[in-house]
């Protein structure tokens, strides 16, 4: 699978967001802080206790679309989370490459994350289908992934995890 590179990246905030530990109490603000380069320069990333549960709803709506199982689930999680997002697309050159951005360079750091999370999950269910977002196979593991493999067939969020269930199938072999 092939798609534009920002847009790439921005799946990968969205599928990040997704997986993280939002939970304790500094979870967002540490989230925002190893996710630091998605936000213009100057952008407080110091968010209100009703910011930090607006960041966990749209993370749990990233979450529901990988965990939809028709398209129109997909369409109506997906609109869902749309709905949050304030598009204000601008072109920039800030990296020595022309692309564009989905949230204005001067909105809050909330607005920047949802948009651009919004948009980078959209693009990719839009231009290369629903069944491309998945939900780890492994045992034990939920996390969310984008699979960009050829032919559409990915299982598992990591290496990792495959080679720790295909280990695990062996072994059950071997057993019985």
């Amino acid at each position: 699978m092939d798609y534009d590179t920002y847009g790439s990246t921005a799946v990968e905030l969205a599928i990040d967001l997704a997986n993280a530990d939002l939970a304790p109490d500094d979870g967002v603000a540490r989230f925002l802080a190893s996710h630091d380069e998605w936000f213009a320069t100057g952008t407080s990333l110091d968010l209100t206790p009703a910011d930090v549960e607006k960041a966990a709803v749209t993370a749990r709506l990233v979450r529901a679309v990988a965990l939809a199982e028709s398209q129109d689930d997909v369409l109506t999680r997906l609109n869902e989370l749309l709905a949050l997002a304030r598009p204000r697309p601008y072109a920039t050159d800030h990296d020595g490459e022309l692309h564009l951005h989905y949230a204005g360079p001067d909105a809050p750091a909330l607005e920047q994350l949802t948009t651009t999370v919004a948009m980078g999950l959209s693009q990719v269910v839009v231009q290369h289908g629903w069944q491309r977002l998945g939900v780890c196979s492994a045992e034990g593991c939920d996390d969310v992934y984008v699979d960009t493999s050829r032919n559409a067939s990915r299982r598992y969020c990591s290496n990792t995890c495959a080679s720790r269930s295909t280990v695990a199938a062996y072994r059950a072999r071997q057993k019985s």
